[in-house]
Order: structure tokens, then C-alpha cells, then sequence
């Protein structure tokens, strides 16, 4: 049900409505996969300063990238706000569902961006936050755009998804070195296997919006099962270049192959049989594989 502006203003005027208001604003800025977001810049921020981190860059570092990454999660659905009104999982977010104004959303997205990139350019320094910028042009004009023509916009998606760490890197090394595009490449080979289990499960709904998911054109899951696979078969090798760069050991590294092989375990098992479950456990691999990796990568970094 959409609600007119005076109506959404007076709601907003007692204790409840405010927490409401808050709630959609965190909905609308994925306040989860900002978090996710914080974690691998602060992975990278970590690895790049050899551990020796400084507050006030690295406060900036986070502050300006979680902004950055609400900004690109706001102004997305801003873009897609008739779309998501077509989809069973999005139509209650708060844009199609008229909880919060269009012209709010765009003001606010655009707002947050203008301070977080302010924030990385002034409190860290111009390289952050040119990838920043580089980070949010992709997904906005990009990759949201490219889901209506194309199945390959998740490899271009994933992209801007893999940026974060390098962010953090440079903000703590001042440059970009190996071990920096070392957490981008296994940012960015852990998405696809992640994603594909996210779209095959609700390829009718990406289906019903006009998305180009590669899972909307493979309705028995044979063939995105297979990109799983395959995803998972090379995100191992990457997984150890860190220990071949020798910034972390051999603890790191065997905890890289097991994880792995886990998280390969589950992307075989989606493409022997695909099902809702098998897509499930899929998904459930990969939120356990990342932050129990970069947790291990801290840990014996060196």
C-alpha cells in the first residue's frame, strides 16, 4: 500500500513510527550485507597496515565505506523499485510497499554517497576513494542496468562485491600489492557459488521482474550447478595464494583447504541433485566459509 507524504511525516511524529522509519531505513541500506561489506574492508585495512592500525583511518575507512555501501544498496532499489514491486521476496520493501518515498530514498542514497566518498577522500586518502566511487559506478550504471540484458551481470556484479578489501588495503598500505588483489580475487570468485544458490532458488520471482539470471534460463539447476563447481574448484587455489605471498601460514593455509572443500561439497551436491535444500545448504556453505576464512587469514597473517 502506498502512503502519501504528509501521512509517512505524521507517522514518523510518535515514538513507534520513528522506529519503524529506522527499520526501513536499515532494510532499504542492507544493513547485514554492510556488515559484511565492514568486514572484509577491515580485513583488508588490517592486512595492508601489517596490523598496525591507526584510529582515525581506520574509523574513516569504515565509516566512509559503509556509507558508500548503503548508498549503493539505497540507490539501487531506488532504480528498481517497480521491479521489486513484481517479485514475491522484494514487493514488501519499503520503496514498492510505499513505507518510504522515492525522492526520500534518492536524497538520502545520494547523500550518504557524497559523505562517504568525502569521508575516504579527506580522512584517508584520494586512491580509496576513487575505488569507492569506481565501486559504486559499476553496480549503479553497470550492473544494475546489465540484469535486464544479460545472465553475465553476475560476474560483473561481483566486481564491485570484490572492491572492499582493496579499499582497506590501500587505506592501509597506501598502494595496491599483491596481497590486496589476493582478497579480491577470493571476494570475488566466493560470490558466484553464492549467488547462483540465491538465484535458482528464486529464479521465478528474478523470472516474473524481467531478470536476465542465468538460473531463469536453467530450470533444473544442471547448468548453474556446474558454474558452482567450478567457482568453488578455483576459489581454492585462490584461497592459498596468501600463503604463497607468504602474508599468512600454513595454519591459514590449511584451513583454506578444508573450507573449500566444504564449501565444494555443497556446490557438488547442488549440481548432482538441484533442489530448494541443496540450494539452501549452498548458500548456508558460503555465509560460513568467508568469515570463518578471514577470521583464520587474520589470525595467522604475517
Amino acid at each position: 500500500m502506498n502512503h502519501s507524504p504528509e501521512a509517512l511525516t505524521s507517522a514518523r511524529g510518535t515514538a513507534a513510527g520513528l522506529r519503524a522509519w529506522l527499520q526501513d531505513w536499515s532494510e532499504l541500506a542492507k544493513a547485514r550485507l554492510s556488515l559484511l561489506v565492514l568486514l572484509t574492508t577491515l580485513v583488508g585495512l588490517y592486512c595492508g597496515a601489517a596490523g598496525h592500525l591507526e584510529l582515525g583511518r581506520t574509523l574513516c575507512t569504515l565509516l566512509g565505506t559503509s556509507l558508500v555501501a548503503a548508498a549503493a544498496a539505497v540507490l539501487n532499489e531506488w532504480m528498481e523499485r517497480d521491479l521489486d514491486a513484481k517479485m514475491i521476496r522484494t514487493a514488501d520493501r519499503p520503496l514498492p510497499a510505499g513505507r518510504v518515498s522515492p525522492d526520500e530514498a534518492l536524497i538520502g542514497g545520494a547523500g550518504m554517497a557524497g559523505v562517504g566518498l568525502a569521508t575516504l577522500y579527506f580522512g584517508v586518502h584520494a586512491p580509496a576513494a576513487f575505488l569507492a566511487a569506481a565501486t559504486l559506478a559499476l553496480y549503479l550504471f553497470v550492473y544494475t542496468p546489465m540484469k535486464r540484458w544479460t545472465a553475465f551481470n553476475t560476474l560483473v556484479g561481483a566486481v564491485p562485491g570484490a572492491i572492499p578489501p582493496l579499499i582497506g588495503f590501500s587505506a592501509g598500505r597506501g598502494r595496491i600489492e599483491m596481497e590486496g588483489w589476493a582478497l579480491f580475487s577470493i571476494l570475488f570468485l566466493w560470490q558466484i557459488p553464492h549467488f547462483m544458490a540465491i538465484a535458482w532458488r528464486y529464479r521465478e520471482d528474478y523470472r516474473r521482474a524481467g531478470f536476465r539470471m542465468l538460473p531463469c534460463r536453467d530450470e533444473e539447476g544442471r547448468v548453474t550447478g556446474l558454474v558452482s563447481v567450478l567457482y568453488c574448484c578455483a576459489l581454492l587455489p585462490a584461497s592459498l595464494w596468501p600463503v604463497t605471498l607468504e602474508s599468512a601460514g600454513w595454519l591459514y593455509g590449511a584451513g583454506a583447504v578444508l573450507l573449500g572443500l566444504g564449501y565444494a561439497y555443497c556446490a557438488v551436491n547442488f549440481a548432482w541433485k538441484p533442489s530448494a535444500s541443496s540450494a539452501r545448504n549452498l548458500f548456508l556453505g558460503s555465509i560460513l566459509y568467508l568469515p570463518i576464512l578471514l577470521i583464520l587469514l587474520v589470525s595467522d597473517s604475517r
